[in-house]
């Protein structure tokens, strides 16, 4: 069938009710919202945002309500979609956005895709990775990994990747949304190594929507954690990385066919992690207990 692309869309979108179909491959995938209230009855209140890409550039896709429960988990990051049936609208003002892999890309920021279960009824195929053509022009995707050692220069709020070892996680915590509320994020603390520094990088891991890996981050096993946050805690100075809104979280078992296996950075990882003795860093690995973060001074003195 005859396409249009997103930079098309973006310049005619106001002219047109019904649109060309779209072959885009996702780039970057935000954690599932839930949006309902008991006073409005709505049976599926789920959302999502993706960021898809074309040659001409990034655009904001979202995925509304029963659609979520049905695709979710099969629109994984790389995943190629043709779409058809499809809504545009104007951007929401408010959502976060990733950090592109690719700082020379476009971005389509005043309109998203909207994909929804009727009005109109979108149409979703999956296109297996091996029948994409390199003639459609779809941009692979880009990441931002740094080693420890990059960790310490890096500005508050900087966006990155990482992949480590992990040496201590501790037991799932919860805190408060906001204050005298009664929704909680989950999340727990980890250590993880890359062989470039003396210092792990120390991870504030929120439950994103992936609870199958959130729950199995053991000691010994490869992490990759992406769309990671800077943080740095005054006047100590210290360091951690923290999950923002579009992170994605893989541990052994998950790391086949995920688009990160071919960047530099992971593979001198591997090639480390193989000069390693597993039993000498089995012993230096901790797992559960209170990890109080960021650590107190030393003296009172210091406070």
């Amino acid at each position: 069938s005859k396409l249009t692309n997103l930079g098309h869309l973006e310049m005619t979108w106001r002219s047109r009710v019904h649109f060309h179909p779209l072959l885009v491959r996702i780039l970057h995938k935000s954690r599932l919202r839930y949006y309902g209230k008991p006073e409005k009855k709505m049976d599926m209140p789920y959302q999502a945002y993706f960021e898809v890409a074309d040659g001409s550039g990034m655009m904001s896709m979202v995925l509304w309500n029963s659609l979520c429960l049905e695709w979710y988990h099969s629109m994984k990051v790389g995943t190629v979609l043709l779409l058809a049936k499809y809504a545009i609208k104007s951007s929401y003002p408010f959502k976060t956005h990733p950090t592109p892999g690719d700082s020379q890309m476009k971005r389509f920021a005043t309109i998203e895709i909207c994909l929804n279960v009727r009005d109109p009824p979108t149409e979703i195929s999956i296109i297996p990775e091996e029948m994409v053509k390199p003639e459609w022009g779809l941009p692979e995707v880009k990441y931002r990994f740094i080693t420890r050692s990059e960790l310490d220069d890096l500005p508050h709020n900087h966006s990155c990747d990482v992949i480590g070892l992990v040496t201590f996680v501790g037991r799932a915590e919860r805190a408060r949304k906001r204050e005298h509320s009664e929704d909680f994020w989950l999340y727990r603390w980890a250590h993880a190594i890359d062989g470039t520094s003396d210092q792990p990088f120390i991870l504030e891991l929120f439950a994103t929507s992936q609870p199958d890996v959130f729950e199995h981050i053991h000691p010994m096993t490869y992490l990759v954690c992406t769309q990671m946050r800077v943080m740095t805690e005054n006047p100590s100075r210290t360091v951690y990385l923290t999950t923002s809104n579009e992170s994605q979280i893989f541990i052994t078992g998950w790391h086949k066919g995920q688009p990160y296996t071919k960047d530099a950075k992971v593979k001198n990882f591997i090639q480390w992690t193989k000069s390693q003795s597993e039993a000498d860093q089995i012993k230096k690995t901790v797992i559960g207990g209170y990890y109080p973060f960021p650590r107190p001074p030393d003296s009172f003195l210091k406070y």
